[in-house]
């Protein structure tokens, strides 16, 4: 077995353990007003006693319109931070770094969760969910410019080692770099340059609020997966734009709400279905020099090897995985197992917790 996954490597100030990432999942584990609690930091301890590299967080939204689930964790607010750094302290005794995903739910929410009409680049109604969203103003646009970089700057306060700006998965960031949700004929759409504009500046409002040690990591968009919406050719831009602007290291992603499963795939259950965004990740390494994560259905060892041997990607990140079995890093470096239990079922996401029905169901 080649070594090369159980590897450290440097990003940034970042000394990773290895080249596993825990990719950034909702864990529905808040109280009732969006603090983060003991019960998901005892979630992170899990991934950090099992040997996972970097632990990025599930996804904490910059402004109260941008909440997108019930029991999702806020940072819109300076309130939040202590809850914050008690988390981070939980996982100061392990080699594990964990940073914080910052993000706004855009049109992917409705109104009764975000307590406002949803906002998004262009009116277009979000078919999932029959929502019409309200078209950004330009103020609006400057404003969530500025709760981002507000949102980075708390991080670094509670003690993450880095941030992930969330500009995937069809949410607001997501929804400005396509096509199909940017109908917007001003300086902030049209063109693969105007509407990456806000994500260039959202990275901008982080680096002068953290500084240019302090770890930027992106979730990149590289195809929506419906008819019309953002491509890899355009992903592949954007990167090198988010390179040029100090971008620290890119995941790569795809799937919009109007096209589920597209971005959490079910009946992964052989190794030629898996790391199905693998080919758009060695498109955008091949155009970059910044490391270069992906995610999508990765679940054996081999698939793992062969990603990073043959120069796809720097790293692996895994979601469903994780959830199943917390300690899989440690069983594939000691041998236990080649490849993760997880059969892709798609029942791991609870409004009371995110958890694996499938061990419920095996018998006791």
């Amino acid at each position: 077995m080649s070594r090369l996954l159980f590897t450290p490597i440097n990003i940034n100030t970042l000394t990773l353990p290895n080249r596993f990432v825990r990719s950034a999942t909702n864990e529905y584990m808040t109280d009732e007003n969006d603090f983060v609690t003991d019960r998901l930091a005892s979630l992170y301890e899990k991934l950090a006693r099992g040997g996972v590299g970097l632990i990025i967080t599930g996804h904490s939204y910059v402004r109260k319109d941008g909440k997108a689930s019930k029991r999702q964790a806020a940072i819109y607010d300076d309130k939040f931070i202590p809850a914050y750094k008690r988390l981070v302290e939980r996982l100061r005794p392990f080699d594990t770094k964990i940073m914080l995903q910052i993000t706004h739910g855009g049109r992917q929410t409705k109104p009764e969760i975000c307590d406002d009409t949803p906002i998004a680049p262009s009116p277009i109604t979000d078919k999932s969910t029959g929502v019409t969203p309200r078209e950004m103003i330009h103020d609006d646009i400057l404003d969530v410019i500025n709760c981002f970089g507000q949102a980075a700057r708390r991080a670094k306060e509670a003690g993450f080692g880095g941030i992930q700006i969330h500009a995937a998965h069809g949410y607001l960031l997501s929804e400005f770099l396509s096509p199909y949700t940017n109908r917007r004929d001003d300086e902030w759409g049209g063109t693969v340059k105007n509407r990456a504009r806000i994500l260039l500046e959202v990275l901008k409002a982080c680096r002068l609020q953290t500084g240019m040690d302090y770890p930027i990591f992106v979730k990149l968009q590289t195809d929506d997966c419906v008819e019309g919406g953002l491509g890899v050719e355009d992903a592949v831009e954007t990167a090198k734009m988010l390179e040029k602007e100090g971008i620290d290291a890119i995941e790569t992603s795809g799937g919009i709400a109007e096209s589920f499963p597209s971005a959490c795939r079910e009946g992964i259950d052989s190794p030629d279905k898996e790391g199905y965004f693998a080919s758009n990740a060695e498109r955008i390494k091949k155009a970059v020099s910044v490391p270069v994560i992906v995610v999508g259905g990765i679940r054996s060892i081999g698939v793992m090897e062969s990603i990073i041997e043959e120069k796809k990607a720097d790293l692996i990140s895994m979601s469903r995985p994780f959830i199943r079995e917390p300690d899989l890093i440690d069983k594939l470096r000691t041998g236990r197992a080649t490849k993760s239990e997880c059969i892709s079922c798609n029942q791991c996401w609870h409004p009371d917790g995110i958890r694996c029905t499938q061990i419920s169901k095996q018998p006791q």
